[in-house]
């Protein structure tokens, strides 16, 4: 466990952020499933795993050195300024045809949106509290996946109508009113982190705490499962003859169980039970459900629908009570921390398409998923070894056996 700390809720600012990563999940998902085909279209390349692998390179090298540029600016600096690279980048994409100069202003994207998300992160654990992590993680997750939930039948209806350049405009837009809404809103929260730890001292900080490095490689499942995800299924879903129009209902559908299920599951985990069986459960239906996309061809567009609502359960599950298990070890004093937990995200994405593209190479795109469900269950062993955290429940329980003894 962490050492002891001085914590202080501040729900006002912890609302703040849930409204910015609402703006910022409708942007994001304005483009999230629409990027492969655009590098496909603008490289003449079936396999776009290498600009993924790059871009998520780079991402690894600024995160594990991200605590470094918080120490010298601020989090709120290095907040707004990876929001105005995104803006910049999505505004000249408005301009190009799919191009290499596309790809590289793409991948520019991607990498800032990477330091977006942590440095937000960062910024709500300043904020909150250890035994209240799941319901607050929970709820800015669920609000976060609101945004997301209609972006890629919005994109689909974009990209019918308007091509690459009007999912870049709408991505504008709302990255614009983000930048509106943060700006005075974040101003004042610009605090630095006082550790000069290196990278290879940081290393070995989480390597010594054992539950962290478990719930990392736990995460690490999940972004592998994400990053492969994202970039393949519709592809995939494209290549058996779908149509956008089609897929844009399919994934909104499937992105239905982030906004239902991951706040009330906070609120258990808080409450009730912790996080570690319900993990372990979640990771086990994450898995199985991704095998069995393998043996689904040309199905309907209810089977489609269903299968991956499913796989969204898992992961929407384990999303929550990763998050609301990490951050009850970890304060807003701990940034080279919660840097080093994102990293999961580039790490997943740069192995994850090194492997996927080996696979389409020797293999068919459906023999991605197969290898994803084998990373997922893979994290099983990990979740069963955590120390679980205690419910408010079982706290309670123990102080009144305490009682009881002493009388």
């Amino acid at each position: 466990m962490k050492t002891d700390h001085v914590e202080r809720l501040d729900r006002k600012r912890i609302e703040i952020a849930n409204i910015v990563s609402l703006l910022m999940g409708f942007s994001q998902s304005i483009l999230a499933y629409v990027l492969s085909s655009y590098f496909k279209i603008a490289s003449g390349s079936e396999n776009v795993g290498t600009f993924y692998m790059v871009a998520y390179v780079i991402s690894l090298v600024i995160l594990l050195n991200l605590h470094k540029i918080v120490r010298l600016i601020g989090k709120a600096n290095v907040y707004y300024f990876a929001l105005i690279a995104k803006i910049i980048s999505v505004t000249l994409l408005i301009f190009l045809d799919p191009s290499r100069l596309g790809i590289a202003l793409l991948m520019i994207y991607l990498i800032a949106v990477n330091v977006e998300w942590t440095t937000l992160d960062v910024i709500l654990e300043s904020y909150s509290t250890d035994k209240k992590s799941g319901r607050i993680r929970g709820l800015h997750l669920t609000i976060l996946n609101a945004g997301f939930l209609f972006g890629p039948l919005i994109s689909a209806k974009i990209l019918d109508v308007m091509s690459y350049q009007g999912i870049f405009f709408f991505a504008l837009v709302s990255s614009a009113l983000t930048l509106a809404f943060a700006l005075p809103a974040f101003r004042n929260i610009n605090h630095r982190f006082e550790q000069k730890l290196k990278v290879a001292e940081m290393i070995r900080k989480v390597i010594s705490r054992k539950d962290l490095l478990r719930i990392y490689y736990v995460s690490f499942s999940l972004e592998f499962f994400y990053a492969l995800m994202v970039v393949y299924t519709p592809l995939y879903l494209l290549d058996l003859g779908y149509s956008w129009d089609k897929i844009g209902i399919i994934f909104t559908i499937m992105l239905v169980p982030f906004v239902v299920l991951q706040y009330p599951m906070g609120i258990l985990a808080d409450k009730k039970f912790g996080e570690k069986e319900f993990l372990i459960f979640s990771v086990f239906l994450m898995g199985i459900s991704t095998f069995m996309i393998f043996f689904i061809g040309a199905a309907s567009v209810a089977v489609w629908a269903s299968i991956l609502f499913i796989t969204r359960v898992g992961a929407a599950l384990v999303e929550i009570l990763r998050d609301s298990y990490f951050f009850k070890r970890i304060d807003g004093y701990d940034v080279d921390m919660i840097n080093f937990f994102r990293t999961a995200v580039p790490m997943a994405y740069i192995l994850g398409t090194m492997v996927a593209t080996l696979a389409v190479f020797f293999f068919s795109t459906r023999f991605i998923f197969l290898i994803i469900a084998a990373v997922v269950l893979s994290a099983l062993y990990p979740a069963f070894k955590l120390a679980d955290n205690k419910s408010e429940k079982e706290m309670a329980h123990e102080q009144y056996v305490l009682a009881e003894e002493r009388q």
